[in-house]
């Protein structure tokens, strides 16, 4: 048993190295994905929510694929307007501002939805802003500072016409 684990600990030993260094300054360039996004999406389907008082139109990204896109390569935002992403199950999600123009605040919104927690984020800013918590199963992206000129916080709960984020998205559970 003892020399299991020493061979599993020389064998971290070596992957170590190779796994977080930088690549070799004669590597290969890497290829570029031929599907990786190059322009902006058209405007994706609508929804009303409810936060507090306010009232917010909020695009709709439900597919991977425009969950990926999201904001990148759109240059304005409208004041009340959002960009709400489901997931379909509850996580840790993160976001970046790869080829993101526009200065946003993202709400990480949990299963009842009920704000998490808000983060700003910088225009074409690369590093992840990972919530906090793992159960994040929304996430609302709106201009810059929206929330905080609006008094909106951690708490606050998002409702749309047909009731509860959960029930609008996920039917009654």
């Amino acid at each position: 048993m003892r020399s299991m684990r020493w061979v599993s600990v020389l064998i971290l030993a070596a992957w170590l190295p190779a796994g977080c260094g930088k690549p070799p300054a004669a590597s290969a360039p890497k290829p570029v994905e031929s599907d990786a996004p190059t322009a902006a999406q058209p405007k994706l389907p609508t929804m009303k929510l409810y936060i507090g008082p306010r009232t917010m139109e909020t695009e709709l990204a439900l597919s991977p694929r425009q969950q990926e896109i999201g904001m990148m390569f759109r240059k304005e935002m409208g004041e009340n307007n959002g960009m709400l992403f489901v997931f379909p199950q509850p996580q840790q999600a993160s976001f970046w501002m790869k080829n993101t123009h526009v200065p946003l605040s993202i709400a990480y919104i949990g299963p009842n939805g009920a704000i998490l927690e808000i983060h700003d984020l910088q225009p074409l800013n690369e590093n992840p802003v990972r919530a906090n918590s793992g159960q994040v199963l929304f996430a609302l992206e709106t201009p810059q500072g929206w929330f905080k000129k609006n008094n909106i916080g951690p708490g606050a709960v998002i409702t749309t016409d047909r009731g509860t984020l959960r029930q609008t998205f996920f039917g009654q559970r």
